[in-house]
């Protein structure tokens, strides 16, 4: 019998505000594809305008950082392990 109530409670009350929302414009939007802020995708983020991966950018750092020597901008040596 409570979930009963409970549950005609939560219609009512979802009903009400449903009836309270103001309509969706009608327009047509120019494209099919709404641009978004950043829309990389999972696990990217979005550096100088080109998506790159996260793990990738890590990876690059942890190389850099590792590197004793620099030729032409390429890693000539590596430090050993």
């Amino acid at each position: 019998m409570i979930r009963l109530i409970v549950s005609a409670a939560f219609a009512l009350l979802v009903t009400t505000s449903v009836q309270a929302m103001t309509p969706a414009p009608i327009s047509q939007p120019d494209s099919m594809i709404t641009q978004v802020r950043e829309g990389c995708g999972l696990g990217q983020v979005m550096v100088n305008g080109v998506c790159q991966s996260r793990a990738g950018m890590r990876q690059e750092r942890r190389a850099v950082r590792r590197c004793l020597r620099w030729n032409g901008g390429v890693c000539a040596a590596y430090a050993a392990q």
